[in-house]
């Protein structure tokens, strides 16, 4: 059995000694009784929706009796995140509606004005839709939110 020296004795007794150690949170007043502003509160609340970078103009037309049933349908389902917006733009010589996609890879859809899917620009696996308008994202104009799910 080795033994240690006394130096290398007494500073593994210091260095591992119990030490006294105050620990102090923002919450526990000073002892002078007065409390000082710290750090200020949040000035906005957080979300669990996310936020779209930009808002589209809102469409104030008349809803046609399949997108009425469409937003029926949505509502008659549990609230998705992202929330389901169905927009309206001038895409290739027609008026269109697009419906974001309830999550994940879904595909999103396009519609025309009688209700019939185009296509589907975006969702899916690979992310770019169903491939049958893939110019969609750089063609589509006179974007009009038409309904968000309020939820």
């Amino acid at each position: 059995m080795r033994l240690l020296r006394p130096a290398a004795f007494l500073f593994l007794a210091t260095a591992c000694a119990p030490q006294q150690v105050s620990v102090t949170t923002p919450t526990t007043p000073p002892e002078t009784g007065q409390v000082s502003p710290g750090t200020p509160a949040p000035t906005s609340a957080n979300t669990v929706d996310p936020v779209p970078s930009r808002v589209a103009e809102s469409d104030t037309t008349a809803r046609p009796q399949w997108l009425k049933a469409r937003i029926a349908a949505v509502l008659a389902e549990r609230k998705r995140n992202p929330l389901i917006r169905i927009l309206r733009y001038d895409y290739g010589g027609q008026t269109v509606y697009y419906q974001s996609a309830p999550c994940c890879d879904q595909y999103s859809q396009v519609f025309d004005t009688k209700g019939r899917v185009v296509c589907s620009p975006d969702g899916g696996i690979t992310g770019k839709g169903d491939g049958k308008c893939p110019d969609f994202e750089k063609n589509k104009t006179n974007e009009k939110l038409v309904w968000q799910d309020p939820r």
